[in-house]
Parts: C-alpha cells; sequence; structure tokens
C-alpha cells in the first residue's frame, strides 16, 4: 500500500489577551519546522476562533497540525476531540510539543485521543443521567421548572370577572394588566 505523500508542519500559536506575546510559540514552532504558523489573540474561551477556523480550512492530506501544548489549541476535552475529528477528516494530523502522546500521526497517539474520546461520552452519558434524576426528584418535591408565570392566579381571577362577568374587552384588560392579549389568553385558557 502506498505511503500518502508527506504534507506540511502547520504552526497553531495562540494567546489569550493583546498584552501577551507570541515569540516564545512562534519560535518552538519554527524550530520544529513548521511552514506556516496560524497565529491569533484570542481568548481560547471565545467559540469563533477566525484564525483557527482559517488553519481548519487550509489543511491538506499529510499535513500536520503541530502546537506548543494542547491548550493552545482547545478549551477542553470536548473541544479537543472535535478541532482533531476536524484535523482527521482533511487527512491530516496533529501533534503537542510539551504532550508527546498527543501525537495523531503515530498509533498510540491515535489511541490516546480515541480512548479520551470514550472517557469524554462517558463522561456527557453520566451527566445527563445525573441531570435528569435531579429533575425528576426536584418535580416530585414540587419544583416547576421553566420561567415564572407572568400572572399570578388572582390577577387571572379578576381578569376573567373582568372579562366575563363585566363585559370588557380582552385587549382592554390584557392593557390594564400590562400583558399582551396572547398572554392573557393563554393564562385564561391554562386556568379552566
Amino acid at each position: 500500500m502506498p505511503k500518502p505523500a508527506a504534507g506540511s508542519l502547520i504552526g497553531y500559536a495562540r494567546v489569550s489577551t493583546q498584552g501577551q506575546d507570541l515569540t516564545q510559540q512562534r519560535a518552538g514552532l519554527r524550530e520544529v519546522g513548521c511552514t506556516r504558523i496560524f497565529e491569533e489573540k484570542i481568548s481560547g474561551t471565545k467559540r469563533d476562533r477566525p484564525e483557527l477556523g482559517r488553519l481548519l480550512d487550509h489543511l491538506r492530506t499529510g499535513d500536520v497540525v503541530t502546537v506548543t501544548r494542547l491548550d493552545r489549541l482547545a478549551r477542553s476535552t470536548r473541544d479537543l476531540l472535535e478541532i482533531s475529528e476536524r484535523i482527521k477528516e482533511a487527512g491530516a494530523g496533529l501533534r503537542s510539543l510539551a504532550e508527546p502522546w498527543a501525537d495523531t500521526t503515530t498509533p498510540a497517539g491515535r489511541m490516546v485521543l480515541t480512548v479520551f474520546a470514550g472517557m469524554a461520552d462517558f463522561e456527557r452519558s453520566l451527566i445527563v443521567e445525573r441531570t435528569s434524576a435531579g429533575r425528576i426528584a426536584a418535580k416530585a418535591r414540587g419544583v416547576r421548572f421553566g420561567p415564572r408565570p407572568t400572572l399570578a392566579a388572582e390577577q387571572i381571577a379578576h381578569a376573567r370577572q373582568l372579562i366575563e362577568g363585566d363585559g370588557k374587552p380582552v385587549a382592554e384588560v390584557a392593557r390594564l394588566l400590562g400583558v399582551h392579549r396572547a398572554t392573557l389568553y393563554r393564562a385564561l385558557e391554562a386556568r379552566q
């Protein structure tokens, strides 16, 4: 089976604030042979990182995305797994200089990320189970979820009296209560 064509080493460097400097990351990436480095000064908590998006769009089969540390690339394990999946879909690899175990160009590195993916999936399912069990227990204790009702029971009863007893138009009663007509209609239907 022929070996895929060797691609480029492409670096990604990021610092969180404008006051921080990319010099060390840039030097480390150039030292290992990165031919192009995508750089940005933006918090890792930002979902939209334009240079990371450009890097992912730029990838070709055989390229290797290289970072000095994984936290420069991803905000969380889940984010790392999503980004590494996009890199894999492009036919490229991922390598971290500080974490040699995170090298998807090797079988061991791919295995480690596969284990991480399994752990992240397991963690997500545990969170869903705990959240569901907590909601069920809270509902059993009488906790109501969702936004607070706009109108109190007394206001709804008063509105019903004004509309049905005094013959006031719904629009006028809604204005009096400071709500939209549709809100009043829903409240009246729910309290029948």
